[in-house]
């Protein structure tokens, strides 16, 4: 699938978009509200913690999470500040993800350490528990999601309303 622009619909081959400049200092909060997309365009959000360095909003996920799976796939998202269980709190905020390599996964835990410190005294203990309860999630690989604004418009990013060719087919045939 090739991302394109909205207006015009013209592919997006080595696109960088400019940085927004305030986009970064407005997410505060604890939490971060991703939207992936799927092939079929629809948006999937996902609450997480996340971090701020510079100009980049970082956050470490399981390498086989469906959000890594759909960033693979299309790059663009959208972010926002949010609750606990995702209720926005915030104008979604156009962006750029991308996988780090594995070798910033222990920085960024560091970071993640520093400012969930109190919140980590209260989750370990789960997370512990759930590694029991699920065995094969024990040894997962971490990965780091560093996010780039793009704009600090509400519009979905290039790509979000793609539909997915099995979709296009069936609405071709009579």
């Amino acid at each position: 699938m090739v991302a394109r622009a909205p207006a015009t619909g013209a592919r997006l081959h080595g696109y960088h978009a400019p940085r927004a400049e305030t986009a970064v200092p407005l997410i505060a909060g604890k939490y971060l509200s991703i939207t992936s997309y799927r092939r079929d365009g629809t948006g999937v959000a996902t609450p997480v913690w996340f971090v701020t360095e510079d100009e980049q909003l970082l956050v470490m996920t399981a390498i086989g999470s469906g959000k890594v799976k759909r960033i693979r796939r299309n790059p663009f998202v959208t972010v926002s500040e949010c609750s606990a269980r995702g209720g926005l709190r915030g104008r979604p905020i156009a962006a750029r993800a991308e996988l780090l390599p594995t070798a910033e996964v222990e920085r960024v835990r560091r970071l993640m350490e520093r400012k969930y410190r109190f919140d980590l005294l209260f989750i370990k203990p789960i997370r512990s528990l759930q590694s029991l309860l699920h065995p094969e999630r024990r040894n997962e690989t971490a990965t780091v999601v560093a996010i780039t604004p793009t704009s600090s418009c509400g519009e979905p990013p290039p790509g979000a309303a793609v539909r997915s060719r099995r979709i296009q087919r069936g609405a071709a045939e009579p």
